[in-house]
C-alpha cells in the first residue's frame, strides 16, 4: 500500500503532537513534522511516536528551509499548526506573530504552489471573528480581529484563500475555540493557573473574570481535524466548536476546589489592552458535512488535564 505523505507544521507544539499522535494510528500515512522548537514546542511531546515520523527542524520564516524541505519528498497534504499564538507576547512583540504566522505561511503556500500540492490545511482561531457579544459566528462572518495575533491569523487565512483562487491551490481552514489538555505550555490560562494554584500562588484575573471562552479537548480538536483532511469539501471553512461555556472566573474556580485550594488565591488585575469579551463560534457545518461531534466533557477533560499537570509537577518536584 502506497501511503500518503503528510507535513505537519508546528507539529511539536501542543495541538501539533496530539493531531500527530491521532495521525500516527492509521498506517496510511507517512508523517513529517517540521518543528523550529520555540519556547511552546518540545520534541518530547512527540515521544510516544518519534520512531514512526521524520522530524525536521525547520523554521517556516526561512524560505529556503522551507524550500529543502519540499525537495525531499512529494507532499500530498500539508497540515500549518506552526504558529506564535500567545495574545499577551503579540502585544508585546508583534513582530515575530506577522513573521511566523503570515510570512512563513507565504513561504509554505508558495511551496506548496510550486509542487502542486493537492491539499493545504490552515489552522486557525475564533479569534479572527473579533468579540461575539450575542449569538454564533459562521464562517461567511466577517473577520474583526482585535489583537496583533488575531490579525496576523485573519491575514493568513485571507492569503491561504486567496492562493487558492489564483493559484488553484486546494485548501481548508479550521477555525476553533480554545482548546485545553495535557502538553499545553503553561503560558495559557488553564496550565498556568494549574500550576499558581499548585504552587499557593496567586492567581490573576483580568478585569472582572467575566470574559466567556468556550473549550474543546484537544483531542477533539485533533479528531476534526482529521475529519476535514479526510472528508470534507475543499476550498472551505470549517469552525470548530463545542457548545461549552464558561467565564474564566468560572474556570478558575473549578480549578481550585478541584486542587482543594481556597478562592483567597484569585486576584484581579487591570484587563488587557484590546480584551475581547466573548467567543462564539457555530459548528453546524462540520458536523453536518463530517458527522465531527466533540467527545470529550468539559468537567472530564479537564480532570484529567489537572491530574496530568499534577503528576508532571509532582516529578518536576522530586
Amino acid at each position: 500500500m502506497r501511503r500518503k505523505e503528510v507535513l505537519v507544521t508546528g507539529g511539536a507544539g501542543f495541538i501539533g503532537s496530539e493531531f500527530v499522535r491521532q495521525l500516527c494510528q492509521n498506517e496510511y500515512y507517512q508523517i513529517t513534522v517540521a518543528d523550529c522548537l520555540t519556547y511552546a514546542g518540545n520534541k518530547d511531546n512527540l515521544s510516544t511516536v518519534i520512531e514512526s515520523i521524520d522530524f525536521k527542524k525547520i523554521d517556516i520564516r526561512n524560505n529556503s528551509e522551507v524550500q529543502e524541505i519540499f525537495k525531499n519528498k512529494k507532499f500530498e497534504i500539508v497540515i500549518n499548526l506552526a504558529a506564535e499564538s500567545h495574545v499577551d507576547n503579540s502585544i508585546i512583540t508583534p513582530a515575530i506573530f506577522l513573521e511566523t504566522n503570515i510570512l512563513g505561511t507565504q513561504n509554505l503556500l508558495d511551496a506548496s504552489v510550486r509542487n502542486g500540492l493537492p491539499l493545504f490545511v490552515q489552522i486557525s482561531t475564533d479569534e479572527v471573528y473579533g468579540s461575539i457579544s450575542t449569538n454564533f459566528a459562521s464562517e461567511v462572518d466577517p473577520l474583526n480581529p482585535s489583537s496583533p495575533y488575531s490579525a496576523s491569523k485573519a491575514a493568513a487565512d485571507l492569503i491561504v484563500a486567496s492562493y487558492g483562487k489564483t493559484y488553484n491551490l486546494p485548501y481548508n481552514i479550521i477555525r476553533s475555540v480554545n482548546n485545553y489538555g495535557p502538553f499545553q505550555y503553561p503560558e495559557k490560562l488553564i496550565p498556568f493557573f494549574i500550576n499558581r494554584i499548585l504552587e499557593n500562588k496567586s492567581v490573576p484575573i483580568y478585569g472582572t473574570g467575566k470574559n466567556v471562552r468556550e473549550w474543546i479537548h484537544v483531542s477533539d480538536f485533533a479528531r476534526a481535524i482529521i475529519q476535514v483532511m479526510e472528508n470534507a469539501r475543499r476550498n472551505e471553512v470549517f469552525n470548530v466548536a463545542s457548545g461549552v461555556f464558561k467565564t474564566n472566573l468560572e474556570v478558575t474556580e473549578f480549578l481550585i476546589n478541584t486542587l482543594n485550594r481556597g478562592m483567597d488565591l484569585i486576584t484581579y488585575v487591570e484587563d488587557r489592552p484590546g480584551h475581547d469579551f466573548r467567543y462564539a463560534l457555530n459548528s453546524e457545518k462540520i458536523r453536518k458535512e463530517t458527522e465531527w461531534v466533540p467527545m470529550v466533557s468539559f468537567e472530564e477533560g479537564l480532570v484529567q488535564t489537572i491530574n496530568w499537570y499534577r503528576d508532571l509537577y509532582n516529578r518536576e518536584k522530586r
